[in-house]
């Protein structure tokens, strides 16, 4: 069978690169379209993950995301219709659910933003719907017309793909504190429709620590790339390629995330992480905060960083067991749909 995976963000590359090996191992053609936004082509391409850019991005007005959406919605279904697609995949891809009703294929959608407006068309159209155990859909009418296509997993989307990592204790890296100090920044999502929050909040902090700890920044666009290459922040570190996550783990002494999946991911496999999310945050936000998995201070001082990097993380949680779990429904639900072809 073949199966078609829009990966339109770069979250989307780690949460299936996984998946898309086990699929072929099963047996399964795989196709991929992207779209450059953030670090996803770079991502793709630095994990040799085969695929076709389709359309571009919008920006973050929403004029501009309502004017591109047919756009790129006639783009992916003019490259696929002769493709013969079985089966459509996306995870926050609000144009592949409609790509694969016109195509004809039934569909499988995963988002865990509740704040994304883009999924009202994306739940209508999907066949399958898969979710997060916390995730809230307060439009009671529209919860009502896709009920019964909702699937609920166990845990937060990054456990799908991290329950296989297992790291060893930071202890030796809180030891080493005095000598390196690795503080990891990842700035806001400031292309994103939902984003309501404010922009470059992150610089103070940056131009009072940069002397004390070494500071690595990942910009998510070329604007931000600009902005910390400028000569103020000098001595500051910027990848002049997308980093892997293996990478800023290994490296990291504490995370400090102001948007959501990588700050996620860091803080659940034991990373000390800092969210300093300047928005409402997601309900899987607020699972792994009461857990005491990730700390979250929009106010934040270099007091309280020094003091998280003390901290004690346990590596191992919950959340990687139901991430597993989470997998092997994911998995389960794709061959049910081919399946029922």
């Amino acid at each position: 069978m073949k199966i078609w995976f829009d990966i339109s963000n770069s979250p989307q590359v780690l949460l299936f690169k996984d998946m898309l090996k086990d699929l072929r191992q099963q047996g399964h053609e795989i196709l991929v379209t992207s779209r450059p936004l953030a670090n996803t082509i770079e991502l793709l391409d630095s994990e040799k993950i085969p695929h076709t850019i389709v359309g571009k991005h919008y920006g973050k007005k929403l004029f501009s995301k309502l004017f591109g959406y047919p756009i790129r919605v006639y783009q992916l279904w003019q490259f696929l219709r002769d493709k013969q697609v079985d089966l459509s995949v996306s995870q926050s891809s609000f144009h592949a659910p409609l790509v694969a009703k016109l195509l004809g294929v039934k569909s499988i959608y995963t988002n865990d933003n509740e704040h994304a407006v883009g999924n009202i068309p994306a739940f209508l159209f999907a066949t399958t719907i898969l979710l997060p155990q916390n995730f809230k859909i307060d439009n009671q009418l529209l919860l009502r017309i896709i009920s019964k296509k909702i699937i609920q997993y166990p845990g937060v989307k990054e456990g799908i793909y991290l329950w296989r990592k297992a790291y060893a204790s930071n202890t030796e890296k809180i030891d080493k504190l005095h000598k390196s100090i690795n503080v990891f920044i990842r700035p806001e999502p400031s292309t994103a429709q939902y984003y309501k929050g404010g922009e470059n909040f992150l610089d103070e902090f940056i131009l009072q620590s940069k002397e004390q700890y070494n500071i690595t920044v990942l910009p998510r666009n070329i604007e931000q790339r600009k902005h910390y290459a400028s000569s103020q922040f000098k001595g500051v570190s910027i990848p002049e390629t997308v980093l892997s996550f293996d990478d800023i783990v290994k490296d990291c002494s504490v995370f400090i995330g102001a948007g959501g999946s990588m700050t996620r991911e860091m803080a659940l496999v034991g990373v000390p992480t800092l969210s300093v999310y300047q928005d409402k945050l997601l309900s899987v936000d607020n699972v792994l905060i009461d857990q005491q998995l990730l700390v979250y201070n929009p106010r934040f001082t270099f007091q309280d960083v020094h003091h998280l990097m003390l901290s004690n993380h346990q590596q191992k949680n919950m959340y990687m067991d139901y991430g597993k779990t989470a997998y092997e429904l994911f998995l389960s639900t794709i061959n049910n749909n081919l399946k029922a072809k």
